[in-house]
């Protein structure tokens, strides 16, 4: 009991200093608020207000109708150029789109001599030159193949494809990227934080105070990762509420509270990694330049960005020994599909003894660094 006394008022005061740090503070606020914001609604992955033009050699019926076809919200509506005038506009970035139709293009397409038309696209804006372009085609095809029957049914395709899209029925990007914002910030922070604590310790003198008292370097470690962990967790069940839920209007499919416990679980963890990497770091840059070298791959290579499966055999068998890769695994489980603890605990137990095995050596060498400053 004196052991459980002991690291939880050693966390408070923990809670006091980090009150009191306005600098890690607005870093949490900004993290949990702004930052998932911008990027839900900066990040797109879909097209969006493309800007298109079209040079009309032919002044057909048939032109101006594909013309005209091209509206938001996927597209601006097309103004139409002199052929001249393409190589210029393309150059500066004026228009991602550039339709050329030819002269005779009407006549020659009711003839059947199946006439050629060009589709420039500027790749530099790679999502919208990659979708657009398909989009283009279809909005092109559909409006040729309209002209041609006047009306009458166009002939049927062998195969009637009917497409589900579960869990994100219109493959809005901020659905994804607002979720995957808090779980990034919650990996990022809790390194920041719990590394931070141990350096500001060591470098105000403190950490001396603390060694020298009644106190074992685990009861010192644990009040730091126990805290910290209580403000992430109260911070990222916030943001969830309040920007992913009401201010960006992301639906949350499952338990939010499961979602937390298993967020606690892996903060065990992320917070022990911030411990370790302080036991190395001699200051504070230091510090900041393992956590980069460390959150980034564990970021990058989680899953929440890029999918395991696209990532090389070997490379996603290793990721299955981080702890981030089964914590992004049931977080999208949660958030997404709605899963029940019956279907994650699998990863939690993952979590567990993995976050288990990182926190005995960050103690490790926290007590070891420890007994060599006193």
């Amino acid at each position: 009991m004196r052991r459980l006394a002991n690291i939880y008022w050693l966390g408070t005061k923990e809670l006091r200093s980090f009150l009191r740090d306005f600098v890690l503070l607005g870093l949490v606020v900004y993290a949990f608020s702004l930052a998932i914001v911008a990027q839900a609604q900066g990040n797109a992955q879909e097209i969006h207000n493309a800007s298109v033009a079209v040079v009309d050699e032919d002044q057909s019926t048939l032109s101006r109708r594909i013309t005209q076809a091209f509206m938001p919200p996927y597209f601006q509506r097309a103004r139409v150029i002199p052929e001249h005038d393409i190589d210029r506009l393309m150059n500066s970035g004026r228009y991602t789109f550039i339709i050329d139709l030819p002269p005779n293009f009407e006549r020659d397409l009711l003839a059947g001599r199946k006439p050629a038309l060009q589709l420039s696209v500027d790749a530099t804006a790679m999502v919208q030159a990659g979708l657009g372009s398909k989009y283009a085609q279809q909005i092109i095809t559909t409006e040729v193949n309209d002209f041609l029957h006047r009306g009458e049914n166009s002939p049927q395709p062998p195969v009637d494809l009917a497409v589900r899209i579960a869990f994100n029925p219109n493959v809005t990007t901020a659905w994804f990227a607002s979720v995957m914002g808090i779980l990034n910030s919650i990996t990022m922070l809790a390194i920041v934080l719990a590394g931070a604590a141990v350096m500001r310790e060591r470098e105000h003198g403190t950490m001396d105070h603390l060694l020298v008292m009644p106190l074992t370097p685990f009861e010192i470690a644990m009040s730091k990762i126990w805290a910290n962990a209580l403000v992430i967790t109260v911070a990222a069940g916030l943001s969830l509420f309040v920007v992913v839920q009401k201010l960006l209007g992301v639906p949350i499919a499952g338990s939010v509270p499961l979602f937390l416990f298993g967020v606690v679980i892996y903060l065990f963890f992320a917070a022990a990694v911030g411990i370790l990497l302080a036991t190395i770091a001699r200051s504070m840059p230091q510090l900041g330049l393992l956590y980069l070298l460390v959150f980034l791959p564990i970021n990058m290579l989680s899953g929440s960005n890029t999918p395991l499966e696209s990532m090389p055999h070997w490379l996603a068998t290793i990721m299955q020994l981080s702890p981030s890769t089964h914590f992004v695994s049931f977080s999208q489980a949660i958030l997404y599909r709605g899963a029940g603890f019956g279907l994650v605990w699998p990863q939690f137990a993952l979590v567990t003894i993995i976050g288990g095995a990182v926190l005995a050596l960050a103690l490790y060498r926290f007590r070891k660094v420890s007994a060599a400053v006193s």
